[in-house]
């Protein structure tokens, strides 16, 4: 058996405050309060965390809009049934607050037996028409109920959407279609909460003058995690494997560990087309079968050190058994038990809203459909847990093989693993605040500027340890002018990145393209995308939320990189070097310390003459990624890779061409003179060929 590779992982330590936990004189924890403080707004966007408390802020913001905002009903819509159980009766009053959360029995309709249509939706209209308070229902259900009965019925109601990203902008998304005749109608409030708003394809969640109607409540995960109380250290690893995932389990699986492990679709490469025999397989791996627990269902495995596993599968589809231990995985009296189960193993199941807090490994086989996707997996293994100091997240993916038929979406797999990390990384570190530098410039209060304290003579790097931002100063940064440019800046930059590293043309190219002009990606593809984003922001603004969203993304790479070259100590003894040797530990060590990461970005900025957006917009925002995959690959095969991008490669197209034109028209506002064939600098000379390709097209349709 062969040891998987391994692409180093995404490890982060974070101080472990508290903070986030603690509750103020109401029972509400930190991001409760931040968006309690917003319930009078009519439309409510949530941007939060999986863990970080969304459901009870909810509670807290619907009992305020039926007592004090003159709204008739609530009506709560989660994607499944399991969820349901998340708002069930809270007595909030024990904490400090005003009422309790109550739900009538009878109007949680994730409780109630039978399908999502039928009976479930007349009783939808029995709620509307009845005093009650509060309703609990699945999103089709929903949808059902809306379109028998129309968006009028729902008058003066409150919506509270859980998992938000479910909604699309597309036309053929039923309940995105639905939220936008609520607010064209205008007479209902909307709640929507969601802990990864991308939903990871190429459909925006809503249109964005929808969206601009909403206030938003945006609470980072470097907020939640750096203020549990026992959670400190998140590590998320990516690793490939040749041969069938069967014979490689072992080597990333730990039995001793509280896992969920998702075995692939039956569709996927990954997967050995039966998903029965897998489990089987993996149980035999673990030990010896000594039966099945009579009350919850679970599997007993003893392993050979003498110890019992109990393996709860929820891949059989024998109804029955599976509902039998799912009812077993939620029993209340067993929240708090961490011994009442050591291994999960699901397919579809116990992704979102799935609760338990015990999770330490989230083991994923095989790339999943989406970033949403993804980010739901991970927040399975990061709740705090008495006793739980370090979670991670492991990707085993097949290695792309050339011999192979399917090669073309073995290559994509693998961009898209490096897409998520790269997305991650984002994620999971402080929130950047960049500021143009100029000679007025002070230093803001609450940040520490390092050794020497803030330098008017040079770009400056602040960290603020309360809020969890870096403030950065940047020589020619273009500043947002409009609120909702300025509101994006600061709160959506994530959004931005996670498009632009899906961009299958700007990661083939950045990766595998030894004649890239960086610029190409960073102005030009970046520029494309913010402008198909936000089209109702002037260019000055656009080109603004370009600069921020690219710096953001290529200071952590460059800090990364920093810290690569820097061995750290991991606290436990041992020198480790977090991302530029051959494998990952994945023990105690290979912490990427914040204060690292802050460290990282203040060696980067003072190693460079002067930190100017140019400068930032020459780097490629791929290359520390080619870094690490050059480390997990045998050269052989990152040469094969390379062949299947390079053999769909295009010249010019007219509208990259244009792209390069209307910034060689920058160029010479800023120059006086257009860009030059001849140029040294690629860029320029980039530039003028795209001038020079347009010229000739003109020239070729007037002759044609």
């Amino acid at each position: 058996m062969s040891k998987p590779i391994a692409v180093p992982s995404v490890s982060v330590t974070y101080a472990k405050d508290g903070t986030s936990t603690k509750a103020n004189a109401l029972g509400m924890r930190p991001m409760q309060e931040r968006a309690y403080q917003k319930r009078g707004e009519q439309y409510l966007l949530i941007k939060s965390p999986p863990a970080s408390g969304k459901s009870r802020a909810l509670m807290f913001i619907a009992l305020d809009k039926l007592e004090n905002q003159e709204l008739k009903q609530s009506i709560i819509v989660v994607p499944e049934k399991s969820i349901g159980s998340s708002f069930h009766d809270e007595p909030l009053s024990q904490f400090g607050f005003w009422a309790d959360w109550q739900v009538e029995p009878r109007w949680n309709l994730c409780d109630a037996p039978g399908g999502d249509n039928g009976g479930k939706v007349e009783a939808v209209k029995r709620f509307l028409d009845s005093n009650a308070k509060v309703l609990v229902c699945t999103h089709a259900t929903f949808r059902f109920a809306v379109d028998k009965f129309g968006v009028e019925a729902f008058d003066d109601c409150l919506i509270a959407v859980d998992e938000f990203h479910h909604v699309s902008a597309n036309p053929d998304n039923k309940l995105g279609d639905h939220i936008r005749q609520f607010m064209t109608r205008d007479k209902t409030h909307i709640v929507a909460m969601t802990g990864s708003y991308f939903r990871g394809d190429a459909e925006a969640v809503l249109h964005p003058e929808d969206e601009s109607r909403f206030e938003t409540v945006t609470y980072t995960y470097y907020e939640q995690l750096n203020g549990y109380q026992h959670l400190k250290q998140l590590d998320i690893g990516y690793y490939f494997y040749a041969g069938s995932y069967t014979d490689e389990i072992m080597q990333v699986l730990n039995p001793s560990e509280k896992t969920i492990l998702h075995i692939p679709n039956v569709n996927s490469r990954e997967s050995t087309r039966d998903k029965i025999r897998e489990v089987e397989h993996i149980i035999e791996e673990l030990g010896d079968w000594q039966g099945t627990d009579p009350q919850t269902g679970f599997q007993l495995v003893q392993t050979g050190d003498g110890t019992i596993l109990k393996i709860a599968d929820l891949v059989d589809d024998d109804p029955a058994k599976r509902d039998k231990v799912a009812a077993a995985l939620k029993d209340p009296t067993q929240k708090n038990n961490r011994d009442h189960v050591d291994i999960i193993i699901a397919l579809g199941m116990a992704k979102e809203g799935f609760d338990w807090i015990w999770c330490e490994h989230a083991l994923t086989i095989g790339y999943r459909s989406s970033l949403t996707e993804i980010v739901q997996i991970i927040g399975r293994a990061t709740r705090d847990a008495p006793g739980k100091t370090r979670a991670r997240f492991t990707n085993l993916i097949a290695e792309p093989d050339a011999s192979e038929a399917a090669v073309t979406e073995a290559v994509n797999d693998t961009l898209k693993a490096i897409a998520a990390s790269l997305l991650m990384e984002q994620v999971l570190a402080p929130r950047f605040e960049f500021k143009s530098k100029n000679p007025n410039n002070q230093p803001t209060p609450g940040f520490d500027y390092g050794e020497g304290g803030y330098d008017s003579s040079q770009c400056n790097v602040g960290f603020n340890p309360e809020t969890g931002q870096i403030e950065l100063e940047i020589y020619g940064l273009v500043t947002p002018k409009s609120p909702e440019a300025q509101r994006i800046c600061r709160e959506d930059l994530t959004e931005l990145v996670t498009a632009f590293v899906q961009d299958k043309t700007a990661i083939e190219r950045g990766l595998f393209d030894e004649e890239l002009v960086p610029e190409e990606l960073t102005q030009v593809r970046m520029g494309k995308i913010i402008k198909e984003k936000l089209p109702n922001l002037d260019e000055e603004d656009q080109e603004a939320v370009r600069q921020h969203a690219i710096a953001a993304l290529n200071l952590i790479q460059q800090a990364k990189k920093a810290m690569d070259e820097k061995p750290m100590d991991t606290g436990s003894g041992d020198t480790v070097d977090t991302g530029s040797g051959d494998t990952v530990d994945t023990g105690e060590g290979a912490a990427m310390r914040n204060t690292t990461l802050i460290d990282g970005v203040r060696q980067f900025a003072l190693s460079v003459t002067e930190l100017d957006i140019d400068l930032i917009d020459r780097i490629n925002p791929f290359g520390e990624a080619y870094a690490v995959l050059a480390k997990s690959m045998s050269e052989e095969r990152l040469k094969q890779v390379a062949a299947v991008i390079a053999a769909k490669r295009v010249n010019l197209t007219i509208e990259e061409a244009r792209d390069l034109a209307k910034r060689a028209a920058r160029f010479k506002q800023e120059k006086g003179r257009l860009p030059s064939l001849t140029a040294v600098d690629p860029w320029e000379k980039r530039m003028a060929e795209g001038v020079a390709f347009l010229q000739r097209k003109v020239q070729e349709d007037k002759n044609a």
